[in-house]
């Protein structure tokens, strides 16, 4: 460090300017860093795991959660699909069945004349795989599907050869490009260079890549953040970059050196982006303390972005300026953005208006965004943009009985327990089927799991009783015992672990059949070890009913109960677990609602404390904290009006960025105001303070409000397109109300907020703030 640079810092005194003057003098060592780190993000970026089922985000202990660990780690699920062919015969229906049931990968289809199948023209045909939905050959099955009812009025609902991440990922990058397109547009036309601009640009791409090229170390995040979380760090942070462009530009222009005026703008922004960034953090924090896992994970990764964006403003920022700032001077532009203080002075002359206008269409606001509703299952959010598998999902429950699945999960190996629950909830009317290894016939006598004598066996199968008998003494050899070598004739064993223990004796050549036996057994191999993949597990069996009730609502829930009552008579309370859509709703909902009263609180106390500290007023907290959160309540009032269903997600995050985030615009205002005032008398400084608020106000807002709304109404998946229509409106009320009602709040309230006013310990000795 040479003479020059320690008079520098000597004179610059305090530690802000300290902290400014090393990053201006180490740029080539911290672009070195930046580019080592953006090279270890875009390598990482493919460590990312994204997952889509909501679920895995409940605690632990939660009954869905437990059951879904389950049926991962012990059973398989094969891809299936519902197709409804209408105005056709049933005979021209029979013959589609048959043409589809003898195509490769294809195992079943269900189709019958019964209501469930053929109604009024229309027939359902319920198609199984033998494969998943991203199996190759069960991919190329339903192409030959879809090509067989190509001339036909056909909807198929099907996750086979549907890739939900990489479709929200497409989406998303259209949302991006158009975004970009529109932020470039209102940062030109906000900004006073136009060379900034360019800059805006290199940070936030550096920001976005280390967010995003950290997200790993979190393990995984859910679909939903993946998906939103860009765009999201963009229109909550870009107003960073604009700050310090912005004072460094003004402090450009009273200071000769280039060097002084970036040292002193950085010292500036460094307290100015910092304190803004507060509020925002704190929403975002108050996330990550919802028992819902999905609101730490939003929550950790969008304020990791906000992080990776102050950090990039402050430290690669600065050496960027410095590189071209004869870019940023001769691209330099007039002031775009219009005078406003008349709407300012008329704010001042009409007094209430807004403020009376406000207050009175408050308790509406609270009553209707108190009866807004909020979907816990995919099927009754309400859909804003066309997605071709929902609308076919739609139109086969509007034409046929709806069905939900439901499954229980029972300790292994006890089938007449097994059997007995399946009798007894298939009687109920609710069921329209069960299905458990318990249930599959093997003739019109037995079921896979019914006990077989060595006789038994030979009649089923058309063996020689010797050789069945040779296979029991094998079995009970191997499982010790011993009956099968003292009373072979009573020996008996579930005839699904004799098929079993056959067809592995057959791939080690140590059994043999004749060759139109093993034909035989061929074909039924493939059934049964299907049906125990699917049903049998190492701990537990599944047993599967369709329910005719939708997801959600008490009669679902009650079903469920009832399902767990009749397995619990079997095995005892709490040994059983009911897994399915209707206990994820309602295990969701229970989440819910200690969540969202548990985030809307400690969002206000968060943002109440910081702006109680930034203005050291309680009237002025308040104030700033009612009309945010006035715009909240306006914000899902109009879902309501609109007869709109939101996700649930949608109100617990909307509900804590929207406070957030847009508390912001309430404060530049507050801030520029209290400048004011102290060299003009109230309304002037009014006026003064709504024009000077204004670019900033307009900027941020109008960014997320803009993207929200694209998100809302270019993206198929409803949870974000929800999350996107709420934010994106929730950020245009904020602008509403901050430009209209909070003025003449501020002004009523003027004298309430100074004799409020108090000062800190450490400040007595100096001037009040």
């Amino acid at each position: 460090m040479d003479q020059a640079e320690r008079k520098e810092l000597k004179k610059s005194g305090d530690a802000m300017h300290v902290i400014a003057s090393l990053i201006v003098r180490f740029r080539s060592v911290i672009f070195i860093i930046f580019a080592l780190a953006c090279v270890y993000c875009l390598l990482s970026l493919d460590r990312v795991k994204v997952n889509s089922d909501f679920a895995i985000f409940l605690p632990e202990d939660f009954e869905a959660r437990r059951g879904l660990a389950v049926m991962n780690e012990e059973f398989t699920s094969f891809a299936s699909a519902s197709v409804m062919v209408s105005n056709v015969t049933w005979d021209m229906a029979r013959a589609m069945a048959e043409d589809i049931a003898a195509l490769d990968h294809v195992t079943g289809v269900s189709f019958d004349d019964t209501e469930a199948h053929f109604v009024h023209s229309s027939a359902l045909f319920s198609i199984s795989f033998d494969g998943g939905g991203r199996d190759p050959g069960v991919v190329a099955a339903m192409e030959a599907v879809r090509e067989r009812l190509a001339p036909y009025d056909h909807y198929i609902s099907t996750e086979v050869g549907s890739d939900y991440n990489g479709q929200l990922a497409r989406e998303m990058g259209g949302v991006f490009a158009i975004a970009l397109a529109v932020i470039l547009a209102v940062l030109l036309f906000t900004s006073r260079s136009y060379f900034e601009v360019v800059i805006f640009g290199v940070v936030f791409a550096v920001a976005a890549l280390l967010n995003m090229g950290t997200n790993f170390w979190l393990g995984e995040i859910s679909s939903i953040t993946n998906a939103i979380a860009v765009i999201m760090q963009l229109a909550l942070a870009i107003d960073y970059a604009i700050i310090f462009s912005h004072l460094y530009q003004d402090a450009a222009a009273d200071r000769s050196s280039e060097r002084e005026a970036l040292i002193e703008a950085l010292a500036r922004s460094i307290v100015e982006i910092s304190s803004s960034s507060l509020t925002t953090v704190a929403g975002l924090m108050a996330l990550t303390l919802m028992e819902f896992r999905l609101g730490r994970d939003l929550g950790l990764v969008l304020a990791k972005g906000i992080l990776c964006s102050m950090l990039t403003v402050f430290l690669l920022m600065p050496g960027l300026i410095q590189i071209f700032p004869r870019a940023l001077r001769r691209t330099a532009h007039r002031k775009l953005i219009p005078d406003i203080r008349g709407w300012g002075r008329f704010l001042v002359r009409s007094r209430v208006l807004f403020a009376v206008l406000f207050i009175l269409a408050l308790p509406f606001a609270i009553h209707f965004s108190g009866k807004a509703e909020f979907a816990f299952a995919d099927g009754s959010i309400t859909e804003l943009v066309h997605e071709e598998g929902r609308e076919a999902l739609h139109k086969i429950n509007s034409t046929f009985a709806p069905s939900t699945g439901v499954a229980i999960l029972v300790p292994a190996g006890d089938f007449e327990k097994e059997k007995t629950v399946l009798r007894e909830a298939e009687a109920l009317p609710e069921i329209k089927s069960a299905l458990g290894l318990a249930s599959i016939p093997i003739d019109d006598r037995y079921t896979l799991t019914d006990d077989f004598t060595p006789r038994m066996l030979a009649e089923l199968l058309d063996l020689d009783l010797e050789q069945s008998q040779l296979l029991f003494r094998a079995y009970g050899l191997e499982h010790q015992e011993y009956q099968a070598l003292l009373s072979p004739s009573e020996y008996e064993v579930p005839l699904i672990d004799l098929f079993l223990y056959l067809f592995e004796k057959l791939d080690q050549g140590l059994f043999s059949l004749e060759e139109e036996q093993l034909e035989r057994f061929e074909t039924l191999r493939g059934e049964l070890e299907r049906a125990v993949a699917q049903l049998r597990g190492r701990n537990w069996d599944r047993l599967v009913f369709t329910s005719t009730l939708p997801a959600e609502g008490e009669e679902s829930v009650n079903l469920a109960e009832t399902l767990r009552g009749i397995a619990e008579r079997q095995y005892g309370p709490g040994q059983i677990l009911v897994v399915g859509e209707i206990t994820n709703a309602r295990d969701l909902r229970t989440s819910y609602e200690g969540d969202s009263r548990l985030i809307s609180l400690l969002t206000i106390l968060f943002v109440f404390l910081i702006l109680l500290f930034t203005f050291r007023s309680v009237v002025a907290a308040v104030l700033l904290v009612f009309v945010i959160q006035g715009s909240i309540w306006l914000n899902f009032s109009l879902s309501y009006l609109a007869g709109i269903c939101s996700s649930f997600v949608t109100h617990m995050i909307v509900s804590a960025i929207q406070m957030g985030a847009t508390i912001d615009y309430a404060i530049v205002t507050m801030s520029r105001y209290q400048a004011n005032k102290k060299e003009h008398p109230p309304k002037e400084a009014m006026v003064l303070a709504v024009n000077e608020s204004f670019p900033t106000v307009l900027t941020s807002g109008s960014i997320l409000s803009m993207a929200g709304l694209l998100i809302a109404f270019r993206v198929s998946d409803v949870y974000v397109s929800h999350i996107g229509l709420t934010v994106g409106r929730g950020a245009l009320i904020s602008i509403i109300l901050v430009l209209t009602v909070l003025p003449q709040l501020i002004l009523l309230f003027d004298k309430a907020i100074d004799k409020t006013r108090f000062r800190l310990p450490a400040e007595q000795g100096g001037e009040t703030p």
